[in-house]
């Protein structure tokens, strides 16, 4: 993928994300994914287990529409306990780094109340940019 990492100068470069991406290509919008399997269940309520198959929920999206993790250039976490996704950090980063490779993303966490699906814990949702 063709982007550019944007980091204004004189900052320190964040820890696992990016603070800005420019892109050119075609854009796909990914909805939120959740920790169920392609048949909408949840093989655990395990908090890294359920980021690990959003990721990998995520990754086959990009596959079906020819693109690949390193064209992601936005990503959303929603997080119901966010102690609990700090707790799960090094697990789920051990997944994101397995399952996505890079961390030349602009990413945003938010606490939420709750999610739709009752047993989710994390939504992640994304935007790529494919190769024209």
């Amino acid at each position: 993928m063709s982007h550019q990492v944007i980091l204004p100068e004189g900052w320190s470069r964040p820890k696992g994300y990016a603070n800005g991406v420019v892109a050119r290509g075609r854009m796909l919008f990914i909805a939120g994914m959740i920790g169920w399997d392609a048949q909408g269940r949840f093989p655990s309520d395990d908090f890294a287990a359920q980021a690990r198959q959003a990721l990998q929920n995520v990754a086959a999206v990009l596959r079906e529409a020819g693109g690949n993790p390193q064209d992601i250039v936005r990503m959303t976490w929603y997080l119901t306990d966010k102690r609990e996704y700090l707790a799960a950090s090094p697990e789920i980063g051990r997944a994101f780094r397995e399952i996505m490779g890079c961390y030349d993303i602009a990413m945003t966490a938010v606490e939420v109340k709750a999610l739709i699906e009752d047993r989710a814990k994390v939504e992640i949702e994304v935007t790529a940019v494919l190769p024209d």
